[in-house]
């Protein structure tokens, strides 16, 4: 089984789920989830895990995010996109300092209530199902931050947008917000994510290029186990996304409770310092091979797992 993470650009007309179905396919490898869901008719960035790093997912889910987007002023959709059923229309009256005004004024804390279409669940539910019924339901507000917004350019009643933003934002409904703000209404016409923590547009590969490379892998040795050496181009290692925390191995001699999954002392530790008590540690083995995160309990006067990825 590998394991590890792929940046993946999801195209236009996939849902996140059809992107780990293909995956599955290519790699032949069943444990395979994504990171948070991308609309169908949205693309961009989208890391994938793969074997031991799907622990990774729900870390991955939580942090910030960065989209460009076109707001469409003057239109009210069911879906708060442009895919939506058409609800209300309306002149754009507003000047362009006026909506920059307006857009200037949802950077910041935000409180935001999730849109019928999503994948949030009510009573055990989806929202998007409830929806797709006929029914609407009750939706609390959520607090979402929305670090910065940068205009990209204005042709009103569009605008092209640079949104950064914490998790659990909807960009289509704070294009919806903006719009109700501005008096004329609007729901987003197009949305590219750009980034999710540090895997970038820049790096992301299509399903095609993955495929393709695969096939080549195949075709000159048939009976061939795909391995991450292979993989090498576009797969990231699964420590890639804790860089921040600092490292620490064990002693050959304490690899056992290691691998067990134990907690650890800090005299079992090489590169161990008492600083590193205040926040979360990478830990090793004595080969260099991540076995997971780390945190200092007090009471035992040792570091025990927060997850581990020790193969």
């Amino acid at each position: 089984m590998i394991s590890g993470i792929i940046n993946v650009y999801k195209e236009k007309g996939f849902t996140s789920h059809d992107v780990v179905a293909k995956l599955r396919g290519i790699l032949k490898q069943k444990k395979i989830g994504h990171t948070g869901t991308l609309d169908p008719d949205a693309e961009g960035v989208l890391p994938v895990c793969l074997g031991k790093a799907t622990k990774v997912c729900d870390l991955l889910t939580d942090k910030d995010k960065e989209y460009e987007t076109v707001l469409l002023l003057g239109r009210v959709t069911d879906t708060q996109d442009i895919s939506g059923k058409v609800l209300q229309e309306f002149r754009v009256s507003c000047q362009e300092e006026e909506v920059r005004e307006i857009i200037a004024g949802f950077v910041g804390n935000y409180s935001q209530i999730p849109p019928m279409y999503s994948a949030l669940k009510v009573d055990g539910r989806k929202l998007c199902d409830l929806a797709r019924a006929g029914k609407e339901v009750e939706r609390a507000p959520r607090d979402v931050k929305i670090y910065s917004i940068d205009i990209l350019g204005i042709a009103l009643p569009r605008v092209k947008m640079r949104v950064h933003c914490s998790k659990g934002t909807y960009i289509r409904t704070l294009c919806h917000d903006i719009g109700t703000a501005a008096g004329c209404g609007g729901c987003m016409e197009s949305l590219l994510r750009t980034r999710v923590a540090d895997f970038r547009l820049q790096d992301a590969r299509k399903l095609s290029e993955i495929e393709q490379q695969v096939q080549d892998i195949r075709a000159k040795e048939p009976q061939k186990e795909l391995s991450k050496e292979d993989l090498k181009d576009f797969l990231k290692d699964t420590d890639s996304v804790f860089m921040q925390y600092p490292y620490v191995s064990v002693k050959e001699e304490f690899s056992k409770p290691l691998y067990n999954g134990n907690p650890l002392k800090p005299h079992w530790l090489l590169g161990w310092q008492d600083e590193y008590q205040a926040g979360l540690v990478r830990v090793y083995d004595i080969n260099h091979s991540f076995a997971g995160i780390y945190c200092w309990e007090g009471v035992r006067r040792g570091i025990r797992p927060v997850k581990v990825f020790m193969e």
